[in-house]
This record gives structure tokens, C-alpha cells and sequence, in this order.
């Protein structure tokens, strides 16, 4: 302990020195200079932190936190200003608190972290401030270019995200399934590994996974279950396409319609129809959850909480299991999944200068703690869960940029609303390209409203 408060002190000494100097300790980022917001507090505002937020410190700090700490305090006065993140409002009240701060700003400093569902009504009509700026370097790789991507209107970036995207949409396996069947569950890594787990190769192993094992007529088996909107959507752009694109004006506009698009649709219409377990009679929406963990369906097309996190939905589930991207189509190029981060803004209440400079303080408050940049930290302990190649193939792949996409359709309004009632849960029994025909004029629409 004394060996740690000696380091506090050690550091607190060299921070006040080249604070003074205006020079930056080994290891943390250029000063840069002209930047003074006058002693003024600037707020992180999440969903999740509580009232005191990272102003609340450990009595006895690990070294890495200490040296967070160290780091935080070197940013306050080197900027003069005291950054705080805390909480406001909560997941679902957040975007009325913003909302009701850019109505009414009362002249204070603030960024907000918004759960990504809940920015569209904010973003088209003009709350947000644009992030471009001379102070920050968006194409760095700390800003995650999927939500980045997503958040541009007009060739502007209203949202951020730092850092890896948590993986989204992947296919669960059950091994033990598997291993009845006589297939290895390591060869569907290795597919992967090699860039052969295509529609192709799921098709396959969901037809011999698909099967009436006491010849009494009804299928026991099943080689699929899951979440069917998060299945077509998946088919959709690991075949290059996408729900909605950026046309060459720059302008959103519905792209549902293409090639690309319409392929993945008819296919992941074949397959849900041919494959997935039925709900059964006066079933909830959400029974494939237990259906999965029942161990009669070989593959499950959920989200990577479910499984990767602490007490998720599958920490009771008696088989063992494995994971995967969504095998890719033909028509496209690598494994993808829709990214979901919470968004970073800053309201659009200040003038260009104080809206760098608030772009520029996140920059730095984000960045790793000097000394302390764990490139295998996000592991965790995933690895009580399942499998290495889960973890260290699948889950690390999903994480890097250009397995990520964003999801358009949340700049219009909720998946259900936009694409769920129009379109996804009526695939079942009628044809793509007629639905898409069809509402086509209500989904120009929602685009021209927001590219005005």
C-alpha cells in the first residue's frame, strides 16, 4: 500500500510540473495548446454511471486505476476544466432529458452517450452537433467506423463510438447436436477461419440437423431457431446488401430492392420456412430463448449478450455450445454483423469553437489509460463460457471494423415500426418483392422527411 501511495504522489507531483510547463509525461498525448475552458464542469452524460459518477474514487486504487486517475487530473488542469461523466435520466428517459437540454440550454458544457434507438427523431431534426473538426482525426481507428458510418448525413458525422463494436447477431451451436449427428463442431471454425462457411455450407448441416428421429412423422430435430428478423437482416448484408444506403447524393434512400438485397431475402425465406423449429400454438414472441436451451435445435440466430455475458440468457443451458458469424452469400465479400453501440453526441446549443473543443476533451478522456493499453483486456471471462475459438476466433473477429455495419433504419425510426411489421414478419407467408413493392412509397417517404 505504501509502495502505491508513493506512486500517487510521485505522479500528482510530475503532473502539477508539466502542467505548468504546458508538456505532456511520457506516454500521454500532445498538449494541445489555446484550449482553456475557464475552470467551467463538463459533463459525460450516460444512462448508467449513477448521480456521482467517475468523480466517485477508490480508496485504494489498483495502479491502473491510480493511474486513470492521474491521468483524468492531468486533463483537468492542463484544460482547466473538470470532467465528469454521470448519469441522466435512463435508458428510456435519456433522449427526453436531451432533448428538453437542447430546448432549453442553460449554458453548461455537456456531451451525451444515447442508447443507439433512440437518436433518429433527434438526428432529423437537426439536435446534434457535427463531430468534423480540425482538433480530431475521425478516421482514426478509436472511432468506430461503423457507428460513424451510420451517423453521417451530408458527408457530417452527428454520433460517435470509441472503440471495438460488441458483436451482435451471430449463430449459437449446440456441440452436443452436433457431435449425435457426426459432425465436428472445430470444422465450422475452420470454414470460417478459411472463408468457406458460406449459405452453402449452412444449408448442408441445417438439412442433416433437420430430422424425425423416432419415424413417427414429426421432426425431433431441428437445425434452426432464433430471432427470424435478426436472420433476414444478417442474410441481407452478408450478401453485400442493405435495407437502406447512402445514394450517390449522399441522400438515405431504401435499398431493400436490390439484387443483393432481394437474393438474401428469398434465401432466408427457404430456410427459415424449411429449417427453423415451429413456436408453437399461443407461443410468446420470445420462446425460441427457451426452445434453444431445450437442446433440440442445432443452431440459434441471437445476439451476443445472450451468451457472452455475466448471468445472460444461456448461463443455464445444460449443452455445451460454440459460435459463428452468419455464413456469407454469394454475392458477398466477408463475414458482417449490424453493430448497436451507444452514441456519443454533442447537442447542437454551441457555436463551431466550443463544439471542437468538446469534441477534442472526449477525444482525450477516451483515450486508454497511459501504461495500461491491455489490447487482450475485452477477453475477460468469456472463456468460462464456452470455447477459445468462440472467444478468440468468432467474438474477436466481430469486434473489428470491417466485420461491422450500421443499421440505417435506426436513423428512420425503430426496426419494428420501419421494417418489422411492413416487411420482416410478414415474409413467412407472402413474397419479398411484393412487400417490398408495396411499401416502397412509406419508405421513400421516412428518407425524404429525414434528408430534408
Amino acid at each position: 500500500m505504501k509502495k502505491l501511495v508513493s506512486l500517487i504522489v510521485a505522479l500528482a507531483m510530475v503532473l502539477a510540473c508539466c502542467a505548468a510547463l504546458a508538456e505532456a509525461p511520457e506516454g500521454y498525448p500532445e498538449v494541445k495548446e489555446g484550449i482553456d475552458f475557464g475552470g467551467a464542469d463538463i459533463y459525460i452524460y450516460d444512462y448508467w454511471s449513477g448521480d456521482v459518477g467517475s468523480d466517485a474514487r477508490e480508496e485504494n486504487p489498483t495502479e491502473e486505476q491510480a493511474a486513470q486517475y492521474a491521468y483524468r487530473d492531468w486533463l483537468n488542469s492542463t484544460y482547466n476544466c473538470h470532467i465528469v461523466q454521470k448519469q441522466k435520466g435512463d435508458w428510456g428517459s435519456q433522449i427526453t432529458e436531451f432533448t428538453n437540454f437542447v430546448s432549453a440550454p442553460d449554458g453548461s458544457y455537456t456531451l451525451w452517450i444515447i442508447e443507439p434507438g433512440s437518436v433518429s427523431a433527434a438526428m432529423k431534426n437537426g439536435y446534434f452537433a457535427a463531430w468534423n473538426n480540425d482538433l480530431i482525426d475521425l478516421s482514426e481507428d478509436k472511432w468506430n467506423a461503423a457507428t460513424s458510418s451510420r451517423m453521417t448525413k451530408d458527408g457530417k458525422v452527428y454520433g460517435v463510438y470509441t472503440g471495438a463494436t460488441e458483436p451482435r447477431g451471430m449463430l449459437y451451436f449446440n456441440k452436443k447436436l452436433l457431435e449425435n449427428a457426426g459432425i465436428d463442431y472445430n470444422d465450422i471454425y475452420d470454414m470460417q477461419k478459411d472463408g468457406t462457411w458460406t449459405w452453402e455450407a449452412f444449408e448442408d448441416l441445417c438439412k442433416k440437423l433437420t430430422y424425425d428421429a423416432d419415424n413417427d412423422g414429426i421432426y425431433d430435430y431441428y437445425g434452426l431457431v432464433g430471432s427470424g428478423d435478426d436472420f433476414y437482416m444478417l442474410a441481407v448484408v452478408n450478401n453485400g446488401g442493405a435495407m437502406f444506403g447512402i445514394d450517390e447524393e449522399g441522400k438515405l434512400a431504401p435499398t431493400m430492392n436490390s439484387p443483393e438485397a432481394l437474393e438474401a431475402l428469398n434465401w432466408a425465406k427457404a430456410m427459415w420456412t424449411t429449417y427453423s423449429a415451429p413456436a408453437g400454438e399461443g407461443a410468446n414472441w420470445d420462446w425460441y430463448k427457451n426452445a434453444w436451451k431445450q437442446g433440440y435445435c442445432a443452431f440459434y440466430m441471437y445476439q451476443g449478450y445472450g451468451g457472452f455475458n455475466d448471468n445472460s440468457e444461456m448461463a443455464d443451458m445444460e449443452d455445451p455450445w460454440g459460435a459463428v458469424m452468419f455464413p456469407v452469400g454469394p454475392s458477398g465479400d466477408t463475414y458482417k454483423h449490424i453493430s448497436s453501440d451507444n452514441i456519443t453526441v454533442i447537442p447542437a446549443v454551441y457555436d463551431e469553437e466550443t463544439t471542437a473543443k468538446l469534441a477534442f476533451i472526449y477525444d482525450m478522456w477516451t483515450r486508454p489509460t497511459p501504461g495500461f493499453d491491455d489490447e487482450f483486456g475485452w477477453v475477460g471471462n468469456k472463456l468460462n463460457y464456452t470455447d477459445e475459438r468462440a472467444v478468440l476466433e468468432t467474438y474477436a473477429m466481430m469486434r473489428e471494423n470491417e466485420h461491422a455495419v450500421g443499421n440505417l433504419c435506426l436513423n428512420l425510426g425503430t426496426q419494428n415500426d420501419v421494417l418489422g411489421q411492413p416487411l420482416l414478419w410478414q415474409l413467412g407467408g407472402n413474397d419479398p418483392q411484393a412487400l417490398i413493392d408495396e411499401n416502397m412509397p412509406t419508405w421513400q417517404a421516412l428518407c425524404d422527411d429525414f434528408n430534408k
